[in-house]
């Protein structure tokens, strides 16, 4: 009997448990082989794909440099140079120096390990809370769907720079509360997604088929639903990486994020904004790199979009 027929069939009396409830059966490893199969030709697909190899390795850069920045620079990210003030780029120094003769390179490296924690702390966030909106929006419905959703239709209706305005605003200055503020900015775009794939995954027949052989909603929720309905949020994740990333920067910009003089993203390109005439690449170079991440990961999202389809 095929996988698919056992389901429709119901649970077989021989693999109960004392209790009623359905035993972990072993399955075929030939059920596996359609899903061994995707990923071969999903991976085939990537690895034919030249602009998302460059992109993958752009961003593997920025997270290795994000643990490890004394890796790729000589120079410390607090020491001057009085005798090279504001230089241009160089071999010694790739991205110049900056008003106080400190290496722009080196602090931008520094700064990306601010900036990548923030951005984690956002996501998980974000991610944490919109799972579990959506989960309970799209499984249960009913008034607790229209309830979940009227308060998310609120947030959506508040520019998601705004509202990280607002609760950093009341929350204090520094990295821990601009991730928390952009995390919750984010959310409703989780929640949406997750809510509308959970709809559409609990009315698959393989979870009628659970439900029918004797499986609970919680069983039928955390080993169908969740599973079944990660792959978008998973790719919503990677894009809104480069949005919670402008967003931090953008925070940061404004003096919202960490004090000087420690090196982040949005405080060494509002550095060079006097000095965008004499010493062009003190807000141009910081600006290329943190925009050369967003565009990686904006098109690493779009290629998984386009492998889902």
């Amino acid at each position: 009997m095929s996988v698919q027929e056992r389901l429709l069939s119901g649970p077989d009396p021989a693999v109960l448990d004392p209790e009623g409830e359905p035993s972990e059966v072993e399955v075929d490893d030939r059920a596996l082989g359609p899903r061994r199969s995707r990923t071969r030709v999903a991976l085939a697909q990537l690895l034919r794909r030249p602009v998302f190899l460059l992109a993958a390795l752009y961003v593997l850069f920025v997270v290795v440099s994000a643990i490890w920045p004394g890796a790729f620079s000589g120079y410390g990210p607090y020491d001057p140079d009085t005798h090279h003030v504001l230089v241009g780029p160089s071999r010694r120094h790739p991205f110049g120096t900056d008003n106080y003769g400190r290496d722009l390179w080196t602090r931008t490296l520094y700064g990306s390990t601010l900036t990548i924690k923030a951005t984690v702390l956002a996501l998980a966030i974000a991610v944490t809370a919109g799972l579990t909106l959506g989960v309970f929006a799209g499984f249960f419905g009913g008034i607790v769907d229209a309830a979940l959703m009227r308060a998310v239709d609120v947030l959506l209706a508040i520019p998601g720079l705004l509202l990280a305005l607002s609760v950093v605003t009341a929350l204090g200055y520094g990295t821990v509360p601009v991730a928390l503020a952009v995390g919750i900015a984010i959310v409703p775009g989780f929640a949406r997604t997750t809510r509308a794939e959970v709809l559409r995954v609990k009315t698959l027949p393989y979870v009628e088929a659970a439900r029918a052989g004797g499986a609970s909603w919680g069983r039928v929720l955390l080993r169908h639903v969740l599973p079944n309905s990660w792959g978008p949020v998973a790719v919503l994740a990677v894009l809104d990486g480069g949005v919670a990333i402008i967003a931090i920067a953008s925070l940061s910009f404004l003096g919202f994020g960490a004090a000087p003089p420690a090196a982040e993203w949005g405080t060494l390109i509002a550095g060079g904004r006097n000095y965008l005439v004499t010493a062009w690449w003190f807000s141009l170079l910081p600006g290329l790199f943190v925009a050369l991440l967003v565009l990686s990961l904006n098109h690493i999202s779009k290629t998984f979009q386009e492998l889902r389809r």
